[in-house]
């Protein structure tokens, strides 16, 4: 199979409308993924990798557990500044539709080596948010019936019991998504648009009915009580994971476009709209579960989070009900992160840039899926999960370490983005395959896209700070404090190691024969 780099592809070509395999042949790539995904199967790609039911019932309890009530109001925040993030995307998505979306987008705007380290930081990234997303189980099934408690007797993921017993219902899970995303990509399609409605309906129902129990005013959003450890502004510095770990994942949308029908047009769409839907109703639900808490001192919102608002305030039959829904919500979460990893590591692969490429690179003709990232990328998460029965300490630090990862990637997008842009290298020429004008911020471009950079380089460092309090907070393991600024230095020393045996190993051009000496 011939390919062309990221790098010898013009930075922004002219687009004519056309058919969605003549666009990818126009980076030099065939079609081998099946193209078979409309715009609510794109949409349903970024949704689900954001689960807003997946990730605010994990991440609630341990942001009112440090910011209290005050923690809602680093929601706004974070959804304003990944909303600038997702609109410099969606311009992206329009001009190169293309698998691997942060390693081809960072590539084409910048150096080979740079686009390499964002693709592999977001593919090390990913395959941590798919152990992040299976843990979650956790939170939800014990709720539900405890017989789902295997491992001891204490439920709670914080403990040792609970922390080991989510390792094993993550490993379950992984299992299953690993063989979904080896069979076909219309079943993963299919699971992934009727997961996603379920979930929409039952955040839908879920705030309808938290807001039409509620305890209180919204006005509660304005104490500060359960702040007072860190200060208002250390609350909503760590309060903001909540909402930073909820809204990642949109460029999912962008990386399905190989598979998605006239993708230089649905894919800045689906991108704006997931986390938009993702953002409000997140936002909803934790508003929600701040008023229709039976209380706010008794403890158990910081420990036990919206599963006991639920059952409590609902009653264990709609409670429960609804608590089923988010383990569906759960299962396409970690479903569709395994898949976005899956492209990430198919895109990187086509191009030659991983160990065992041609592997990693093999399309199943009949399937249309590439089976050994999935069987890799599920392989590895469960790995990661061994790291809980160590101790429970790991949940968090897994949880914020793929949220860094993952900042840090959107980073090496937006910066050179933004370089490429105040030198006039930006063009909003071009068309869609309906012939409409690609997506563009035109002259909003320079300021939405310094936000954006900015924005992620500051909530990249507030995420990584190694706070005891926060990463080790029982003592004794300074490597879970640091936990995060290792695994990112273990990362790129890799990526480098890497790099330089591949340049050792690399066949040496050949040269013309010295000419004989007299």
């Amino acid at each position: 199979m011939t390919t062309t780099s990221p790098t010898d592809v013009r930075p922004d070509p002219p687009h004519s409308p056309g058919p969605a395999d003549a666009s990818l042949a126009e980076f030099g790539y065939p079609q081998e993924l099946h193209r078979s995904l409309g715009r609510y199967a794109s949409f349903a790609a970024g949704f689900s990798f954001i689960s807003v039911l997946t990730t605010v019932f994990q991440f609630f309890a341990f942001g009112y557990a440090f910011g209290g009530p005050v923690f809602f109001w680093a929601w706004p925040v974070v959804l304003a500044g990944q909303l600038m993030v997702a609109a410099c995307f969606a311009e992206l998505a329009a001009r190169y539709p293309i698998s691997g979306a942060i390693y081809q987008w960072s590539s084409r705007l910048s150096t080979p080596a740079f686009g390499w380290f964002a693709g592999w930081i977001m593919v090390i990234g990913q395959i941590v948010v798919v152990a992040a997303a299976a843990l979650a189980l956790q939170m939800v099934l014990p709720a539900i019936w405890p017989g789902f408690q295997i491992v001891g007797t204490d439920p709670a993921p914080t403990s040792p019991d609970g922390a080991a017993n989510a390792a094993l219902l993550g490993v379950v899970l992984l299992a299953l998504t690993t063989l979904v995303n080896v069979v076909d990509n219309r079943v993963m399609s299919v699971i992934n648009r009727v997961g996603v409605t379920a979930e929409i309906i039952g955040a839908v129902l879920i705030v309808v009915l938290l807001l039409t129990h509620s305890e209180r005013t919204p006005t509660i959003t304005f104490h500060t009580e359960g702040a007072a450890q860190s200060g208002l502004l250390g609350a909503l510095l760590v309060g903001s994971f909540a909402a930073a770990y909820v809204m990642i994942g949109f460029d999912s949308a962008g990386e399905m476009s190989e598979e998605t029908h006239h993708p230089r047009r649905t894919a800045p769409r689906t991108i704006l709209t997931a986390l938009g839907a993702a953002g409000l109703l997140g936002g909803l639900i934790v508003l929600g579960g701040l008023l229709a808490a039976p209380s706010l001192t008794d403890g158990r919102l910081a420990t036990d989070g919206l599963s006991y608002v639920l059952t409590s305030s609902l009653g264990d039959g709609v409670g429960k009900l609804l608590l089923a829904d988010v383990v569906v919500a759960i299962a396409v979460a970690t479903l569709a992160i395994q898949t976005s990893a899956c492209r990430m590591l198919f895109s990187m692969a086509r191009d030659g840039q991983l160990p065992f490429s041609a592997r990693l690179a093999r399309v199943n003709p009949r399937t249309g899926m590439p089976s050994a990232p999935a069987v890799v990328v599920g392989t590895l998460a469960a790995a990661l999960l061994l790291l809980n029965f160590a101790s429970p300490d790991a949940f968090l630090a897994i949880g914020t370490t793929c949220i860094v990862m993952l900042y840090l990637a959107y980073a090496m997008v937006t910066g050179p983005l933004l370089v490429r842009r105040l030198r006039g290298r930006i063009s909003s020429a071009g068309h869609d395959e309906t012939g409409a004008p690609l997506f563009s911020l035109g002259r909003w471009g320079v300021p939405v896209n310094a936000l954006a950079l900015l924005y992620g380089l500051l909530m990249t460092i507030n995420l990584a700070w190694p706070r005891a309090a926060v990463y080790d907070p029982t003592g004794g393991h300074w490597y879970f404090q640091w936990f995060t600024v290792l695994f990112l230095l273990v990362t790129v020393t890799a990526g480098l190691a890497f790099r330089a045996y591949r340049r050792r190993t690399a066949p040496t051009p050949a040269t013309a024969p010295e000419p004989a000496t007299a």
